[in-house]
């Protein structure tokens, strides 16, 4: 079924529901989402090509808009367009996490086939504990981060917000976020690098 375009009359608008769902109106979210899910699905679906994801993206989206709806600034968005943003990076995001569940599986698979000769199973155990010692070296050396540049990497790549979401967010000038990425992220590849060798 094409989506409505035309509000009818009487029914409230977005910001009215966002205002009421600020409050704990359930209703009002129901409404919000049967307004623009068929939209957002697109959106996602765009992205993803895979329904059962983009249904996903969009389930943890709104998921999102309920659990935390003061994060909407009127001023910045309309609720539609801001909706069907947060709903575009939780799909950017579910493909990020897709290539890096493909990339792992790809680095432990134990068949790589040099003349039709398995890969002998010691290589995969290696490979596994490769992996697991590249993440504690990385998490140990993001703990060795000054505070305020942990925060800003952590906001940006483990919960997923743009720079300028992580100074709206942190209450900072853009400019220092990205200042602070820049001397964090300098630091831990000093530090990853120190590790390797």
């Amino acid at each position: 079924r094409a989506p409505v375009l035309a509000r009818p009359s009487g029914e409230p608008r977005d910001d009215q529901l966002m205002d009421r769902i600020l409050g704990g109106d359930a209703e009002s979210f129901t409404r919000l989402f049967e307004r623009h899910a068929p939209t957002a699905i697109a959106v996602a679906r765009s992205v993803l090509g895979q329904h059962h994801l983009a249904d996903d993206a969009v389930q943890e989206a709104f998921l999102a808009v309920w659990r935390a709806p003061d994060r909407y600034r009127s001023q910045h968005a309309s609720v539609r367009t801001w909706l069907l943003s947060i709903v575009h990076h939780r799909a950017v995001d579910c493909v990020r996490r897709e290539e890096t569940q493909r990339s792992r599986a790809s680095r432990l698979s134990g068949f790589s086939l040099v003349g039709r000769e398995e890969r002998d199973p010691s290589e995969m155990v290696v490979a596994d504990l490769s992996l697991f010692q590249e993440r504690a070296n990385a998490r140990r050396a993001l703990g060795d981060l000054p505070a305020s540049q942990r925060q800003v990497i952590d906001l940006m790549y483990f919960g997923g917000l743009s720079q300028s979401q992580v100074a709206e967010r942190l209450s900072l000038p853009l400019g220092t976020v990205k200042s602070r990425t820049r001397l964090g992220m300098g630091k831990l590849r000093a530090a990853l690098g120190e590790i390797e060798r």
